[in-house]
């Protein structure tokens, strides 16, 4: 049975060394490749084609959102050759994250990734995590999955409530926002939503990816309840949140 291929993407040395020593003892695992940024993972994914790429969402340069949002779009990437191998080449991703920080948490969850795992997860269950990623099973380790879980149903009550107050008032917004604020990265896009930018724009005023941006559009469109990027706007305003 051919060995599933893994890359390494871990900035720290202890972290990275105790998860390549741990995979090598695993026979159906072999590990192609390690790097210590989100730069250097990017470009010996693409240049190794790992089956599996475990990347860890807290990286120095670019978080695992990022990275991975990067590799998302190599597909589709003009500058690649049309029809080359590296443009269509899409690897599995399993993101590692730490179960006590939930908005890293939620970030991971939101970045598209395949598979969700804690990073003091044991050999087993991390062996068990990258065959099931392999095979093309979603992953999600059981103290992620209760934080996501416990965020659904809390903005669910929020929406509903929302929902219920027909006068749309601005303290009921003031209350959303006390149980679930936008981050400051948050509070920036939303800026630019109100100024008119585009996803593009707003991509190329914080440096940031496309990809990066939907995903915080779509948690201030959870956070604000709003259907839309307009409705955001104008509760944004509404509530002081942004002002012109």
């Amino acid at each position: 049975m051919n060995k599933i291929r893994i890359v390494l993407v871990e900035d720290h040395d202890l972290t990275r060394i105790g998860l390549r020593t741990a995979l090598q003892q695993q026979e159906s695992v072999e590990v192609v490749g390690e790097a210590a940024n989100g730069q250097k993972g990017i470009e010996l994914i693409r240049s190794t084609q790992p089956d599996v790429a475990i990347i860890d969402i807290g990286l120095p340069d670019m978080d695992g959102i990022e990275v991975t949002n990067h590799l998302r779009a190599s597909a589709t990437d003009d500058s690649s050759p049309s029809g080359s191998e590296t443009a269509a080449y899409q690897p599995k991703i399993l993101i590692l994250t730490m179960h006590d920080n939930e908005e890293s948490v939620l970030a991971a969850f939101a970045a598209g990734a395949d598979s969700y795992s804690v990073k003091d997860v044991g050999i087993e269950k991390l062996s068990e995590a990258i065959h099931s990623t392999y095979e093309g099973q979603s992953w999600i380790d059981p103290a992620i999955a209760r934080i996501v879980l416990q965020q659904a149903q809390k903005g669910k009550a929020m929406r509903a409530n929302a929902v219920g107050n027909a006068s749309d008032d601005e303290s009921d917004y003031e209350q959303v926002l006390e149980a679930d604020p936008l981050t400051d990265r948050e509070m920036e896009v939303l800026e630019l939503i109100v100024d008119g930018c585009s996803n593009a724009a707003i991509a190329e005023e914080l440096y940031i990816t496309v990809g990066t941006v939907k995903t915080h559009v779509r948690n201030i469109l959870s956070k604000l309840c709003a259907a839309d990027r307009t409705q955001a706007a104008v509760r944004a305003l509404r509530t002081g949140l942004v002002r012109l």
